[in-house]
């Protein structure tokens, strides 16, 4: 089961969120620590017990960074690893290990990891060292002033969306959160718990199906059948801005 410790703490970023971290570990204890640390520090942090756990996770939300234990039962840390980057997935990885040895680290580091910290660890240096790597990280672009969805012409700047006739339709500043983080995403599935937190939205009342509601229903000539912000069943939603 996936396990979100979070609080409500500063905005960062475009989307207005706190780093989401995913950390991969099958000690109980560790994981708890450390997710525990990470959230008093200003990260977002989601955990898996083993690798077969973390890539159901990572198919239907979107990290940041992943901290990944090497010695885990099933696939380990390097092999996780390296799958993900034979996949051209190119998420920043942290590897820890009880494994000090010069050529351990240089096949953690072969495997694809971004950096490598050897247990027992100062939890302040995993914190630097993972404000290190999104240093790092490139920035996502940020979102154009005006952003043309089917009919619709979306003006970020006013949070209002204007059709060809001059038409104008205001959007609330939950509907313009929601469109910012689908926007950021857009084209990508963003399940409902991943949404709730780039928004800051209670996930148990149903607020974002909400908010989706009533977007849906200002961005499309007809909400019951979308052809923008669409629901894929199971899993969450998806903004497209061309027709399909």
């Amino acid at each position: 089961m996936q396990e979100v410790t979070m609080e409500n703490q500063q905005k960062h970023d475009n989307l207005g969120v706190l780093p989401h971290v995913l950390v991969i570990d099958d000690d109980d204890r560790i994981r708890s620590l450390v997710a525990r640390y990470l959230t008093e520090n200003g990260f977002f942090v989601s955990t898996a017990e083993d690798a077969l756990k973390a890539k159901e996770i990572l198919q239907s939300a979107e990290y940041d960074v992943l901290v990944v234990d090497v010695m885990m039962p099933g696939q380990d840390g390097m092999g996780l690893t390296d799958e993900l980057r034979r996949q051209g997935n190119d998420i920043p990885v942290l590897l820890l290990t009880a494994m000090g040895e010069v050529e351990d680290k240089i096949k953690g580091l072969s495997s694809g990891a971004d950096d490598y910290l050897t247990k027992p660890f100062d939890p302040r240096e995993l914190v630097l060292r993972l404000q290190a790597i999104l240093r790092r990280k490139p920035k996502p672009q940020a979102l154009e002033d005006k952003i043309q969805i089917g009919r619709w012409m979306y003006y970020s700047t006013h949070g209002e969306l204007v059709d060809d006739a001059g038409g104008r339709v205001k959007l609330t500043d939950g509907e313009v959160t929601l469109l910012k983080a689908l926007l950021q995403k857009k084209g990508e599935i963003i399940d409902r718990d991943s949404l709730s937190k780039f928004c800051d939205m209670d996930p148990n009342k149903r607020t974002i199906d909400v908010q989706v509601t009533r977007l849906r229903r200002k961005l499309e000539e007809d909400s019951n059948m979308p052809r923008y912000l669409l629901t894929v069943r199971g899993k969450g939603y998806v903004l497209r801005t061309e027709d399909i």
